[in-house]
């Protein structure tokens, strides 16, 4: 379950989510976008979004509110950050300002290229269960033949049971292909 800050409604997001089956609450946040986890928090900003908050000073204090009211805040940069010198003459004051987020406030910050990875990465995000630690592969045995290698490779993902990755790979053929499809393709 997401819940979603109502003023996201308009970025496309919430309806990526929603073809996918994601349970969602939708209402005004005071702050983040999304929240994924009960002390878990997303702040999504464009990278165009992201620059002007460097340069007119919103970003520490958003960065302050999200730690006082987030245990684990999250900054998602959408956008391909290669623009970073067409949308700013000084690309090293924002470097500098998201070094500081990253290293003085501990808040991460994950880019993602489009709306649709963002979604996806908020998936994610959901289906990690609290406390979860480590990594989520399990080890395969190469005896095992490939079909096994395949269901345990997917099963290994957060939310996916056996049963799941047997459709996905009678629908896709193989791991690498679910990995790569659309929301709207697994959906």
């Amino acid at each position: 379950r997401i819940v979603v800050d109502e003023r996201e409604r308009k970025s496309g997001i919430p309806e990526l989510l929603r073809a996918v089956g994601i349970n969602m609450e939708v209402k005004t946040l005071p702050v983040g976008d999304y929240i994924v986890a009960p002390e878990t928090v997303v702040e999504r900003k464009s990278l165009h979004d992201l620059v002007s908050s460097v340069f007119d000073g919103r970003l520490f204090d958003q960065c302050s509110r999200l730690k006082e009211h987030f245990q684990f805040p999250i900054i998602l940069m959408e956008g391909n950050v290669d623009e970073i010198e067409e949308i700013t003459e000084n690309p090293l004051i924002f470097y500098g300002a998201v070094s500081r987020v990253a290293i003085d406030f501990k808040i991460p910050i994950i880019p993602t290229p489009s709306a649709t990875h963002t979604a996806k990465l908020l998936v994610s995000m959901c289906s990690r269960k609290e406390g979860q630690q480590g990594p989520f592969l399990k080890k395969i045995k190469k005896s095992n033949d490939i079909q096994k290698q395949q269901l345990s490779s997917l099963t290994s993902l957060p939310g996916v049971g056996e049963k799941l990755a047997i459709r996905m790979l009678e629908k896709f053929g193989n791991p690498l292909r679910v990995f790569n499809a659309s929301l709207s393709e697994l959906a």
